[in-house]
């Protein structure tokens, strides 16, 4: 999220979109981690987090959507020569990859206690 809004603050939209998008992946990443999951390719992780934990309402369906939407904006940035990427976009990027970081990160913590417990 640094790096996402290091680019942000010089202009550089579709660069803050790829690092914000990134940030929720590798939360994504984590919430697996705490369930002893790990996938090697990219599309495994997004589709089994919205399988395992959308799906359940373990995180919100809304939040699915958003980040599906982020994935999009990300792809767009990274590879269309001609998508033009707002300040307006980038923001909404950046604020839902802080809102489902926070969520990830209270998911993982309360998933840790848990295994302690046990």
């Amino acid at each position: 999220m640094k790096s996402a809004r290091a680019l942000f603050s010089i202009e550089d939209y579709k660069g803050a979109n790829n690092r914000a998008y990134y940030s929720i992946f590798h939360a994504i990443n984590a919430v697996h981690a705490v369930s002893g999951k790990a996938y090697k390719r990219h599309k495994d992780a997004v589709a089994n987090f919205n399988k395992d934990y959308v799906k359940t309402s373990v995180f919100p369906r809304e939040m699915g959507r958003k980040i599906g939407q982020a994935e999009e904006i990300r792809h767009a940035s990274d590879y269309d020569d001609f998508y033009i990427a707002s300040k307006e976009e980038s923001e909404r990027q950046i604020s839902v990859a802080d809102e489902f970081i926070i969520l990830a990160e209270k998911y993982c913590m309360e998933q840790l206690e848990k295994q302690k417990e046990n």
